[in-house]
């Protein structure tokens, strides 16, 4: 009889979660590693935010379905995991603080993963990373710390993390995936281990290039939602409706834009190109075109506050000593996930110029002193309303029973292409 896989999850966040109750879903042993205990004591006790769901059941019910069966737990030990498995699979993010990406979360990862490491053991980095990371930063520190040889007496991978939030599950098993080793034992254990989960095909190539395409893979989507930018900037100017506009170019098979919104958001796409700029540096190659799509994307907000601005004094009234709701704190729709929300700069722009905001997001539990608990709390006496990102409880809004909580002669600003079409009859709706 075929002995489960044992395997180690190192970093239980939106990405490593989900990962490691797939796993144990396909039947493997596995450990979920943490650093922070109070994550570690909600995941065991069956407690968790994420709004992922398979099959019919939400993340929170697969994670007490795996914890009973004995197939998944979670701690903060590695020395307690390395007793139990011979695979780990790294999610730790990298952080950027201005614009420079910090590896010293991922240093430490494995600084203590190279303690408890044994022979025979497999690594799997599917964070992402400055390309040559694993190769020039990560094989270095696991080798003196462990005293092993990697591609020898280890097998060390890179994966690259394709999957979407809210389809975590589904993309994991379903995710064509690129895969490379430090040497050709480590593609091969590497492949093993994927397919353990994956239905899909496995591109196996060079180390240095799945590490680039992943960091290149988040930066077209940038540049591409940096270029809808401004072809909502003309659309407005020219009087044309935007999201018609983008609907109508996407009927050509071979073009494909995505949609304006209140900015890019999320732990990937904002960070993608600090990611490729060390090792661009490193080489001497300027990335013009990516730094202006950056610009243009981190300047989006200033742009609607500006157009929020001509739409209140149109009714005769400032920016400045409004009260302004903001719908959505996520950085994407149906997400609970407020990690580098663009949503967070127009909140920090428009109280500095002066704007009394009050927000409210009921999926997301991060608390902020302008947020408020209901959503009749939020727009109650408001002179305008931003709809910055979807959540269920706002697909059913009563927009018109809404609006007569609000201020007179309030203004609506979409940037989600979601309030009625109606409502211009008789509130001013502006749209991108």
């Amino acid at each position: 009889m075929t002995q489960p896989v044992r395997v180690a999850v190192v970093g239980l966040g939106f990405v490593g979660l989900p990962l490691a109750l797939t796993y144990a879903m396909k039947g493997a042993n596995v450990v979920g590693i943490d650093v922070v205990p109070r994550v570690v004591d909600e995941i065991n006790a069956g407690h968790s935010h994420h709004m992922e769901s398979y099959q019919g059941k939400t993340l929170p019910e697969i994670l007490k379905e795996q914890i009973a069966a004995g197939r998944f737990r979670a701690t903060t030990s590695y020395e307690e995991a390395a007793k139990e498995v011979n695979h780990y699979i790294v999610t730790a993010g990298i952080p950027v603080h201005n614009g420079d990406p910090d590896l010293g979360p991922l240093k430490s990862c494995a600084q203590t993963l190279g303690s408890v490491l044994k022979k025979g053991d497999t690594i799997m980095i599917r964070s992402t990373v400055v390309p040559g990371t694993t190769e020039e930063v990560l094989a270095p520190i696991l080798e003196e710390v462990s005293g092993l040889v990697a591609g020898t007496d280890f097998y060390l991978t890179y994966c690259s993390e394709r999957i979407a939030e809210g389809r975590a599950f589904e993309e994991f098993i379903h995710m064509p995936l690129v895969l490379g080793g430090i040497n050709e034992q480590s593609a091969i254990k590497g492949k093993e281990l994927l397919s353990v989960i994956s239905e899909t095909d496995v591109t196996i190539s060079d180390i240095r290039v799945v590490e680039t395409a992943k960091v290149i893979e988040n930066i077209q989507r940038d540049v591409n939602i940096a270029m809808v930018q401004e072809f909502a900037r003309f659309a407005e100017s020219f009087g044309i409706d935007t999201f018609e506009l983008i609907k109508v170019a996407n009927t050509h098979k071979r073009v494909n834009l995505l949609t304006p919104g209140p900015g890019v958001g999320g732990f990937c796409l904002p960070n993608a190109l600090y990611y490729l700029q060390p090792k661009a540096r490193e080489l001497g190659v300027s990335l013009p075109l990516l730094q202006q799509a950056r610009h243009i994307n981190d300047g989006v907000p200033d742009v609607l506050i500006d157009m929020l601005e001509n739409a209140l004094k149109d009714k005769g009234k400032r920016l400045s000593g409004s009260r302004v709701a903001v719908l959505g704190l996520a950085m994407k729709d149906f997400s609970n996930d407020d990690r580098v929300s663009p949503v967070h700069d127009l909140v920090n722009n428009l109280q500095s110029r002066g704007v009394e905001v009050v927000s409210y997001d009921p999926a997301v539990p991060t608390r902020y002193e302008h947020k408020a608990n209901t959503l009749q709390e939020a727009v109650q006496g408001a002179d305008a309303l931003l709809l910055t990102a979807v959540q269920k409880e706002f697909a059913d809004i009563d927009w018109t029973s809404l609006v007569s909580n609000m201020a007179g002669s309030p203004v609506l600003f979409d940037t989600k292409n979601r309030i009625p079409r109606e409502l211009d009859q008789t509130v001013t709706v502006v749209r991108i």
